[in-house]
């Protein structure tokens, strides 16, 4: 199978299934001497960890990591990172009924058409258990990035048709808040429509926004290597991703180009820039502005409600999904995406070392 692994220098290669013995990711390229331990890496497993509230999936997993190589006295050697998260409460009955037909919304038909065969097992491979190596990664790209004062925050921003107060932003109630929304009566709202889609054997969608502050002017390249198309392709690889928008998005579309630009001027003795309409990013390249982007997140495809599709045999039959389901996946997909963005900038830091000769001559130059 191809497309597990992502990054040209910090490269993240994710291995596992739903239900298999554990799930994990090789992370090469990361520098030698940043301090590692596990727990920097389970801060952030935590936050994507099922059973925390009403509005997540019932499946109680500690996912708890360990460190098999590449960390020796509390630093990275330099050598590749293996990471390991036993899966502990698997219920594979719940999904033996499935192995005949496929899902609506799940990649069970597509899966099935690539390989002829597939892990029908709570998804296998396309499950979203497998977000948990790409996690431990972004922990470890987000410690890298702190070292250099950049800094990421992805939160909710609406599930359904609740959406949150730029106002009233609690950056403490995303942490706290079982919806990861940094607005608590917004949040309250939303818990109130999530309880609603529940009792009606339904699910909802929702978006997450992250922004991303300390970003340097000059990462990414111009053409191929754009730095918002890789933190387009690495967010939109997670599964449940249906659209990525940088700075104003969509928005743009309806503009003239004196509404939509953003004037340059000088401040302290740099160039920084009046408006952020283009999300800091011009060109594919940062142009020292806080970066901003938002995923737009599917209803969770896997509901009670009755739902039409076909077997292997090829008869229409009526279905309704058993087992354990988050009726909303955004607020666990929030760590998810702050950790493809921060994969995708150490990247990004990294390829750009070799950008000037200035550069290297700080590095080798007697």
């Amino acid at each position: 199978m191809a497309g597990s692994s992502l990054g040209i220098i910090y490269r993240i290669t994710t291995w596992g299934e739903s239900h298999g013995p554990g799930l994990g990711v090789i992370v090469d390229g990361c520098p030698a001497g940043l301090s590692l331990n596990e727990n920097d890496i389970q801060t952030y497993l935590d936050r994507r960890r099922p059973g925390q509230s009403r509005i997540a999936t019932p499946r109680r997993e500690a996912d708890a990591v360990e460190i098999l190589s590449g960390v020796f006295d509390g630093k990275t050697t330099g050598a590749p990172i293996s990471l390991l998260v036993r899966n502990t409460s698997q219920r594979s009955g719940d999904y033996s009924e499935i192995a005949g037909y496929y899902r609506p919304g799940h990649a069970d038909y597509t899966f099935d058409q690539k390989y002829g065969f597939r892990d029908y097992r709570g998804g296998g491979r396309s499950s979203g258990r497998e977000t948990i190596g790409r996690v431990a990664a972004g922990a470890i790209a987000a410690k890298a990035l702190s070292e250099f004062g950049i800094s990421l925050t992805a939160y909710t921003k609406s599930i359904g048709p609740i959406c949150i107060d730029p106002k009233s932003f609690d950056r403490d109630a995303i942490a706290e808040t079982p919806t990861s929304m940094p607005d608590r009566e917004a949040s309250a709202r939303a818990e109130k429509y999530l309880e609603d889609c529940m009792r009606s054997y339904d699910s909802s969608g929702g978006v997450i926004e992250c922004v991303i502050d300390g970003v340097p002017a000059g990462l990414g390249d111009p053409v191929f290597e754009k730095l918002d198309a890789n933190l387009a392709k690495a967010v939109m690889s997670v599964g449940a991703v249906k659209a990525v928008e940088i700075g104003d998005g969509i928005e743009v579309s309806a503009r003239r180009g004196s509404e939509n630009n953003d004037a340059f001027r000088m401040q302290d003795g740099k160039v920084v820039k009046s408006t952020n309409h283009a999300g800091g990013i011009l060109g594919g390249i940062s142009d020292g502005s806080r970066i901003l982007l938002r995923a737009h997140i599917k209803p969770t495809p896997s509901i009670f409600s009755p739902q039409d599709t076909v077997n292997r045999a090829g008869e229409e039959i009526s279905v309704s999904i058993k087992g354990r389901h988050d009726p909303v996946i955004v607020p666990r997909a929030v760590v998810v995406v702050e950790s493809m963005a921060a994969i995708t900038l150490l990247d990004a830091l990294l390829v750009n070392a070799g950008a000037k000769m200035d550069h290297l001559k700080v590095i080798y130059k007697n």
